[in-house]
């Protein structure tokens, strides 16, 4: 268990993130170029604007710690593999929420150590919202400066209420409605970016399937903030925990984020494989 993010540098740093988001937030009420990246993804100044702000914060506050970024992902796996202990961020997760002008995205900012999120940041600047938490230690939401412990719930036992499934605006529908033909009485919630992961973790929805490409810059903050606040977040195939730089590719397998176990969800998710 860490105990490298102490009170001063959790202040510091929860300080810092909502600062790069103010300058996000900037940017996002105004007219903004939208370029394309080699992995025809977009990329607007936002992303940079918040990249080269987190990279200072984080040296700055903690300069014996490396960094990744999604914008400076090329640090070859040679060098990563010699990390015990590093920062991993995504300045701007959700770029097409961005684009949208939806509201629907977020700063991440999440410590990995021995390959396990240990500590994670979710900011959204339109919600002035952040979610934070540090594994062992617990899960925290914060809202206009105040802030309070989130833990995710229980499965409602049937017939009391349906569960509440959160699924991605933008990616893996035909997986998607496979994995969810197979589960009991549930409703379903469109979400964008990390702010799926933050509603398991708050109690305000059961699962959520990744069942389409994420990188692991995408989910360490969140995944972080889950298990902070209680759950898991699992490979979907294996039902192991999600772990970062254990190979050369930052690809994530699909995955599940849940707040507590079920053989019903398991089985479902093993059918939506085989289709």
């Amino acid at each position: 268990m860490t105990h490298f993010v102490t009170d001063d540098i959790r202040d510091r740093l929860l300080a810092g993130v909502e600062a790069a988001g103010r300058e996000v937030l900037e940017i996002y009420n105004r007219t903004f170029q939208v370029e394309t990246k080699e992995d025809d993804s977009p990329l607007t100044e936002a992303d940079m604007a918040s990249h080269h702000a987190l990279v200072a914060l984080l040296e700055a506050v903690t300069p014996e710690v490396p960094v990744l970024s999604e914008e400076s992902g090329d640090i070859p796996y040679e060098t990563r593999r010699t990390w015990e202990r590093y920062w991993l961020i995504d300045p701007l997760d959700g770029t097409k929420e961005f684009i949208k002008k939806n509201g629907e995205f977020t700063l991440n900012v999440a410590l990995v150590e021995n390959g396990d999120p240990v500590f994670g940041i979710v900011h959204a600047p339109v919600l002035d919202t952040t979610w934070f938490g540090q594994v062992g230690q617990g899960a925290w939401k914060m809202e206009k400066g105040t802030s309070h412990r989130i833990e995710v719930r229980a499965l409602p036992e049937a017939g009391n209420e349906p569960w509440k499934v959160v699924g991605s605006r933008s990616h893996g529908a035909e997986a998607f409605e496979a994995f969810c033909a197979g589960l009991p009485e549930h409703e379903r919630v469109s979400m964008g970016s990390s702010l799926k992961l933050c509603l398991v973790a708050e109690g305000q929805a059961d699962l959520y399937p990744r069942l389409a490409p994420t990188s692991e810059w995408d989910t360490a903050a969140a995944q972080a903030v889950v298990i902070a606040a209680g759950g898991e977040v699992l490979n979907a195939e294996t039902l192991e925990p999600l772990r970062c730089n254990q190979q050369d590719s930052v690809l994530n397998p699909w995955f599940i984020v849940s707040g507590q176990r079920d053989e019903r969800w398991e089985t479902a998710l093993r059918a939506s494989f085989k289709r």
